[in-house]
């Protein structure tokens, strides 16, 4: 008996531990964040049942945006999140700090660029000091360029607070128009970009 109550033990926990794996998908932890819409009843039911297989959960997310930023920006991100989910309804959006734990950084930069319609660049004070910032630009601009579905799809964007001037700002990102939160056409900009992809 006792060995066999062992076995079981064991069973659990590597049950347990594949449960793990599998909400360590971008869906469960967009979700996890209450960032996006909820599931619907149907979904938790099917979840719930293990009916719906882990492939079929993470090709269900596209994101609208991902907010790549300098990583003392992380409030300033969350702030511009929420203003695109909430004010202009373009949603789901997550930011870099968001991405998954556990993973390479790199991967979560793949996975953020080619699982989002929107690349946006939040320009502050704090983008050009950060290394990682410069490299997820130039990567970020790359591939936009060498992947037809991803032409034209960085934003770069000022936000309203500690922007980074526009003399400043590299020259690869002046070629493309900014988001400019200040300006009296943001909203308007916005909107379009926000239906180009519907």
């Amino acid at each position: 008996m006792q060995p066999r109550h062992s076995v079981d033990t064991d069973q659990d926990c590597h049950e347990s531990e594949a449960k793990k794996s599998k909400d360590v998908s971008l869906h469960g932890f967009v979700e996890h964040g209450n960032k996006t819409e909820q599931p619907t009843a149907e979904q938790e039911g099917a979840e719930a049942g293990g009916e719906m297989p882990e492939e079929d959960a993470e090709e269900e997310v596209f994101l609208k945006f991902v907010i790549l930023h300098a990583e003392d920006d992380t409030d300033e991100a969350l702030r511009v999140q929420n203003l695109l989910q909430n004010d202009f309804g373009i949603r789901p959006g997550i930011i870099f700090a968001e991405m998954p734990c556990g993973r390479l950084h790199l991967q979560n930069l793949d996975d953020a660029v080619n699982g989002s319609a929107w690349t946006i660049l939040l320009l502050t004070e704090n983008f050009l000091r950060d290394t990682w910032c410069n490299f997820q630009f130039y990567t970020s601009l790359m591939n936009s360029v060498n992947r037809q579905h991803k032409y034209n799809s960085v934003i770069p964007m000022r936000p309203l607070n500690s922007p980074l001037p526009r003399e400043r700002t590299p020259l690869a990102l002046q070629t493309i128009n900014a988001l400019e939160e200040e300006s009296r056409g943001f909203s308007t900009q916005v909107w379009m970009r926000g239906t180009a992809q519907n």
